[in-house]
């Protein structure tokens, strides 16, 4: 793959993920939850930006998962998470979710440990049932090196129209590089069931990043398969009907 080719590919393929998601709009019953996990500057954003603009917006719902606010503390971590699933026909995408709980938590010691351990069979469980009641769950990983990490925190501090993105929490961040590696190793290990599968895309090259998630979606909703509903309906009469009608007289 090249990123002439990529670029090629995801133009053409812009337009089949924009059909699959009418069919699936129109066939009502299903939905699809794209879960997008990595490090500050992994390029979650910039993959709504780019892949997800190919899809008609009426039929996404995108949801950035923050630091929880108070009344998201006074409910379960999976609270807020089910609040923004999406219903039938919907395509949800979630920027940060409920990985945040046995990852950040996990570095900075939020919960104890005997609370974020048991939440990977809860997430399992969670995921499980989302699958049996129709929805498809594609989650990615954007992985991205240190080395890369460094060049983009630069480049916002470089570059006046980006800085408004920076935060000096994303410095700090940094010294727990090792430690977050190791929670998402474990997250990625224990979570990725045949339900609900984890993918691990290079994101280095932003234009890969995007090439990869596209294929991804697509492949994911050939293999959903939605088609259009047939309803029954007296196609010659509705014709006629229509060619007959004359626009009412202004009184």
């Amino acid at each position: 793959m090249t990123k002439a080719k990529a670029a090629r590919d995801l133009a053409k393929e812009a337009a089949r993920l924009g059909e699959l998601q009418e069919r699936l709009y129109a066939e009502g019953k299903r939905s699809l939850l794209l879960v997008l996990q990595g490090t500050d500057t992994s390029g979650k954003d910039g993959t709504v930006s780019h892949v997800i603009r190919a899809m008609n917006p009426e039929g996404c719902r995108i949801t950035s998962f923050k630091e929880p606010t108070a009344e998201e503390r006074r409910h379960g971590y999976l609270w807020r998470i089910r609040r923004a699933l999406p219903p039938p026909r919907y395509v949800g995408v979630f920027n940060r979710s409920h990985y945040e709980d046995v990852g950040i938590v996990r570095v900075h010691d939020l919960v104890p440990q005997r609370v974020w351990r048991a939440r990977y069979e809860q997430i399992n469980n969670f995921e499980r049932q989302l699958a049996r009641r129709g929805t498809t769950i594609v989650k990615v990983f954007l992985h991205i090196s240190l080395k890369e990490q460094t060049r983009r925190l630069l480049a916002r501090l470089d570059d006046p129209t980006k800085r408004w993105k920076f935060d000096s929490k994303d410095v700090e961040e940094r010294d727990y590089w090792d430690a977050y590696v190791a929670a998402y190793e474990d997250a990625i290990a224990r979570c990725s069931t045949n339900l609900a599968p984890w993918y691990v895309v290079p994101a280095d090259n932003k234009w890969y990043r995007n090439w990869a998630v596209a294929r991804l979606l697509i492949e994911t909703l050939e293999a959903m398969g939605p088609e259009y509903p047939q309803p029954t309906l007296q196609i010659k009469k509705l014709k006629a009907q229509i060619k007959s009608q004359r626009p009412a007289a202004r009184a």
